[in-house]
């Protein structure tokens, strides 16, 4: 079931005698998603799975699902490349104050040697400031800040990156010439431009505030497109009120933000376009095909990434709590029903886990009721191939 429009290249990839895509179905397996808001929703028992074709999954009950045994995919870095250019977009906005320059370009009239004197007359009120030289502090250096990383290097920017939680292959993928700083206050402390990229978290919500505001350079220029709770609203327009930042650049409209001058506010533009929706779609769908046909799990918030190769036709996929001897439960069930087990694979991610379990005959239905039945199991599948 879709709850937003999906990109026909992404829905295309499902095979046509095996699935059934409508925005009203009453028994759906799975839930693609873009924006659309499932917090309040009731979310169908026969549900598997939950796709966000996109990278933020504050708008999915996650935590609900936990306790189900679902799985939430998104697609982290498919987005990257619209959202990087959305960045460089509101630097160059912010730098050679162009949102002024245009408001002031519309108030004027007469004829063309009219306007042509007023804006000559004017025009040094907008001057603004080349990026070359000027340094780029970036806060979260996933597949988005690394690629704005690259795209300041570029354009002669010096670039300070700050991220506690980088993986070894953002590590790898980063540019020798970005420097780290080892805390949030040095990158603060010498940045003239700062772009946050991190997601929502209890330890990253209001990141930038007071505190922090006060950490920077004068006139600094603020750009936020990741989540509007990232960024304290009150301190951003107070520090804009005492000239600490000149300018704060965002994609989440407000009404604390609006009509301010000093506030440039898109319209959650960071994934709309063409090129990032059919990416986005592409990477879930797929995604979510491998889980429902295969029971392998890549890119969830909530579950750890886990996958085998089939070497027997005859699967089971179990969601459990992360507690002991849930293993050793499922393969005395097995080993009572007179079932080999062919291959395994066991994962944990937080509190919760997940088991492959390849078997070498048919599981009857009573083994998979009686695996269900093992305290902390949340949901058991048998998966067998080709799917049935």
């Amino acid at each position: 079931m879709t709850l937003n429009q999906i990109s026909t290249l992404g829905l295309e990839r499902f095979p046509k005698d095996r699935y059934h895509i409508g925005t009203d179905i009453a028994n759906p397996d799975a839930i693609l998603v873009r924006s659309h808001d499932m917090l309040n929703m009731t979310i169908p028992e026969t549900v598997l799975a939950i796709g966000r074709a996109g990278a933020g999954t504050n708008n999915i009950p996650v935590q609900a699902m936990n306790k189900r045994g679902i799985p939430v995919f998104n697609t982290p870095g498919a987005n990257a490349n619209a959202v990087k250019e959305l960045v460089i977009a509101g630097l160059l906005i912010a730098a050679r104050n162009l949102l002024p320059a245009l408001r002031f370009v519309e108030t004027l009239e007469g004829n063309d040697d009219a306007l042509h004197q007023q804006a000559e007359k004017e025009k040094k009120r907008f001057s603004g400031i080349e990026l070359p030289g000027r340094t780029l502090g970036i806060i979260g250096l996933g597949e988005i800040g690394r690629l704005v990383a690259d795209a300041a290097l570029k354009m002669g920017m010096k670039v300070v990156g700050y991220d506690p939680n980088i993986t070894v292959e953002s590590a790898w993928s980063l540019s020798s010439e970005v420097k780290k700083a080892n805390t949030l206050e040095a990158l603060l402390r010498y940045s003239d431009f700062i772009t946050v990229h991190v997601p929502l978290l209890d330890s990253t919500r209001h990141l930038i505030n007071e505190k922090s505001i006060s950490l920077m350079k004068q006139g600094v220029i603020v750009l936020n497109f990741s989540r509007n709770r990232i960024a304290n609203e009150d301190a951003i327009l107070d520090g804009i009120a005492s000239r600490k930042i000149k300018y704060y650049v965002c994609d989440f409209p407000s009404q604390k933000l609006q009509h301010h001058e000093a506030v440039i506010t898109l319209p959650h533009l960071g994934a709309s376009t063409q090129e990032a929706e059919e990416n986005c779609a592409i990477m879930v769908i797929n995604q979510l095909i491998d889980f429902l046909q295969n029971g392998n799990i890549k890119n969830t918030v909530n579950f750890p990434n886990i996958g085998m190769e089939r070497e027997s036709p005859h699967r089971v996929a179990i969601a459990n709590a992360n507690v002991p001897n849930i293993v050793g439960q499922v393969s005395t069930c097995m080993a009572n029903a007179g079932l080999n087990i062919h291959n395994m694979v066991n994962k944990s991610r937080g509190e919760m886990a997940y088991t492959l379990v390849d078997v070498d005959s048919p599981v009857p239905p009573k083994v998979i009721t009686a695996i269900a039945l093992i305290s902390g199991v949340l949901s058991v599948r048998y998966v067998p191939f080709p799917i049935q």
